[in-house]
């Protein structure tokens, strides 16, 4: 559906408009409009593409979500597609916005998130001095938005993980601080897929070969790419975490499991021996002095359960009980 659609010139907001008012506001010099979807089906953006003339392949990639993110050159247009992730209760939700930049238009497509734009577009205004620079600097706005919403889904995967490294060691290792390791791996992987094609993608915007779209606002783009380069960064450290945490989680079963088996041979050390001695007293044989003896049985017994013992004993200082 459409949720916003304003006229601007010379930083300033000229007016909300529909959609069959953009030819006459694009006839007009100086102007752009700004042209803001959400959830949209095949025919509004086929519509709205009929006006700007969209570039026919930058559309067809709008209608199909889970588009890698990434940054095209289509002429005098800039098609960007980035990633919306954000935190749903213990999962992350992946969203999706495609922005077509002009000379004097921006349109954007925002599609599986519920978190709008509409402070992005308050915050332009507000600031006619940059919004003056036209198309380019809405794009810009609408990167950093979305860049700036990874920190607090970064922070949050920063914080489970020490939790998790917090658990791992005050309490007996579980099947289920496996699971949650595997499973914070796989958020961070999730963010990863976000963060490091845009990264990429918005390294073409400054330096170098830049499109004469966005010459004037290379500075801006590199700000964008340094948040996107510490983000990266910071993964990479939480990842070697995880790693770590996952290695040191198992030795900690092997070990345990090392602790249980010590255990399991010494009673059964234990256990042999005493064995040991009921089986040759339980041989039945004829000449067994023993047998005849008064004491013997108590004798018996008593060597049996004093052998017993003393293994226990030992056992006991070296560890293993």
């Amino acid at each position: 559906m459409l949720v916003n659609c304003a006229a601007y010139r010379d930083g300033q907001k000229l007016a909300d408009i529909q959609l069959h008012d953009i030819p006459a506001y694009l006839a007009e010099p100086d102007c752009f409009i700004w042209v803001a979807l959400s959830e949209a089906d095949t025919d509004e953006i086929e519509s709205v593409g009929r006006y700007f003339n969209l570039p026919e392949l930058a559309v067809e990639d709008a209608m199909v979500s889970h588009q890698r993110p990434k940054i095209e050159e289509y002429g005098e247009c800039l098609f960007a597609v980035m990633h919306l992730v954000e935190t749903v209760g213990d999962e992350l939700n992946v969203g999706e916005v495609d922005v077509f930049v002009g000379k004097n238009y921006v349109v954007s497509v925002r599609n599986n998130t519920k978190v709008g734009f509409l402070g992005v577009r308050q915050r332009c205004e507000e600031e006619p001095h940059l919004l003056r620079k036209g198309p380019a600097f809405v794009l810009y706005a609408l990167m950093d938005a979305v860049v700036e919403r990874y920190f607090p889904v970064l922070e949050a995967l920063e914080t489970e993980s020490e939790e998790i490294e917090a658990q791992i060691f005050s309490e007996k290792t579980s099947r289920d601080t496996i699971e949650r390791l595997y499973d914070l791996k796989l958020k961070v992987g999730t963010l990863r897929h976000a963060v490091i094609p845009l990264k990429e993608a918005t390294g073409k915007l400054f330096g170098g070969r830049v499109p004469t779209l966005v010459f004037a606002l290379q500075d801006y783009f590199r700000d964008v790419f340094d948040h996107l380069n510490r983000i990266d960064g910071t993964m990479e450290s939480l990842r070697e975490n995880i790693a770590t945490a996952i290695q040191i989680n198992l030795s900690l079963v092997t070990f345990e499991a090392g602790e249980v088996n010590k255990r399991l041979a010494a009673y059964a050390g234990i256990f042999a021996v005493v064995t040991m001695f009921a089986g040759i007293w339980g041989m039945n044989f004829k000449e067994m002095p023993e047998l005849s003896w008064e004491y013997g049985y108590p004798m018996a017994l008593a060597v049996m359960v004093l052998s017993g013992a003393g293994l226990f004993w030992r056992f006991r200082r070296a560890g293993w009980l």
